[in-house]
């Protein structure tokens, strides 16, 4: 085969090849945000005031954080919420710390006469994240901390 011939095939097949990667990587859509880091801890009230739970977590997607949804729950009582649950539990701060994730941070005061009512033992966080496109992330144990006397 002449140079002449193969020189431009070899570019046509570059080109072919970049614009249909192109097209590959705009029909894979929105990704689904990611959870990064989460962790919780619980404090219980003392004679010198009042305890406190507080859950940190990093939330991603590649068109930003719109939410973060919670819900902390005993494990013994079996509870194991589902995505549709956590659409209508309690939203939690969220701080831009770029232009796709934001850091979500929850916290609760806890007093002694909450602390005599909560459960003791293990618990755990559910958290359902909300991109701004509108994609979801549930995860149903998100964290886990542990309630003490």
């Amino acid at each position: 085969m002449s140079k002449r011939i193969l020189l431009p095939s070899l570019i046509g097949a570059v080109v072919l090849g970049a614009v249909a990667a192109g097209g590959l990587a705009l029909a894979a859509g929105p990704t689904e945000p990611t959870l990064e880091h989460g962790s919780a801890r619980y404090t219980a009230p003392s004679d010198a005031g009042a305890g406190s739970l507080a859950f940190t977590v990093d939330v991603s997607d590649d068109s930003g954080i719109r939410g973060l949804n919670v819900l902390a729950w005993p494990a013994s009582s079996k509870l194991d919420p589902t995505e549709a649950e956590l659409r209508a539990a309690e939203g939690v701060k969220c701080r831009s710390t770029s232009d796709e994730t934001s850091r979500c941070t929850y916290t609760l005061k806890v007093t002694k006469r909450d602390a005599a009512d909560l459960v003791k033992g293990t618990w755990y966080i559910s958290a359902l994240a909300t991109a701004k496109d509108g994609e979801t992330a549930f995860v149903s144990r998100a964290a886990t901390f542990h309630v003490t006397g």
